[in-house]
């Protein structure tokens, strides 16, 4: 299976990671849209128990504006989600692979986007 995602264990503590990795990404021209509570969320929804996760909707606005004037559609993939997971390991922090998304759609210009992008979540990656 193609790996979709980076990650890295990370010795903060969960809303330490969160913090962090919203300030990197923000050195990086990101903002965060969203912010999901996964563990509330199940509870509130389904009242299940479920381990410490939340989503991140990182976007960086002018990437964004280049993908979707050359594919409109592309929104169905953004905004770049970041995620933070409780694991037995420590705290895990992921975000997907922007090159493994548009890679699949063929358009070249996209790609570069993606590469761009994705250079940007490696250098998130090397500081935290």
């Amino acid at each position: 299976m193609m790996k979709y995602y980076i990650n890295k264990t990370v010795n903060y503590t969960f809303e330490e990671a969160i913090e962090r990795v919203t300030a990197l990404l923000k050195e990086h021209g990101f903002g965060v849209l969203t912010t999901i509570d996964v563990k509330e969320t199940l509870k509130k929804k389904i009242d299940v128990d479920f381990k410490r996760y939340t989503i991140l909707g990182a976007c960086n606005p002018q990437s964004a504006y280049k993908a979707l004037s050359l594919e409109d559609k592309l929104g169905v993939l953004l905004p770049c989600n970041v995620i933070v997971i409780e694991q037995d390991s420590g705290i895990e922090v992921c975000a997907i692979d922007p090159y493994s998304m548009m890679g699949q759609l063929g358009n070249k210009e996209l790609i570069q986007i993606a590469e761009e992008v994705n250079k940007h979540f490696q250098e998130v990656f090397e500081k935290l």
